[in-house]
């Protein structure tokens, strides 16, 4: 991975937003249509449509028509990019402990 891995930085800004959070919460319990992932958040359709967005151009989740409806769900393995970084991370701290631990 390079130093500066691009392609993480969508995934973080999406995740750095409790609203989004909350709809990746909603979703680990499976597909939701647009109209109920929009009950909790006191906000207007086009401004949630906007969170929906960011999390789909991070590959977080997906989306399609089923009718009339736009249903949602997570994408699959939506997750493994950050524990993939988050991993790599833990292993140079914790060697770095091992290190200092000496």
């Amino acid at each position: 991975m390079s130093k500066y891995d691009t392609v993480l930085d969508p995934y973080f800004a999406a995740l750095g937003d409790p609203t989004r959070r909350m709809i990746l919460q909603r979703l680990a319990r499976g597909k939701a249509s647009v109209s109920e992932l929009a009950k909790p958040h006191n906000m207007a359709m086009p401004s949630l449509m906007e969170h929906l967005k960011k999390l789909e151009t991070a590959n977080l989740i997906t989306s399609k028509k089923e009718g009339r409806t736009r249903i949602c769900e997570l994408a699959p393995k939506a997750f493994t990019p950050a524990q993939n970084w988050l991993s790599e991370q833990c292993a140079i701290w914790e060697e770095r402990q091992a290190y200092d631990d000496l």
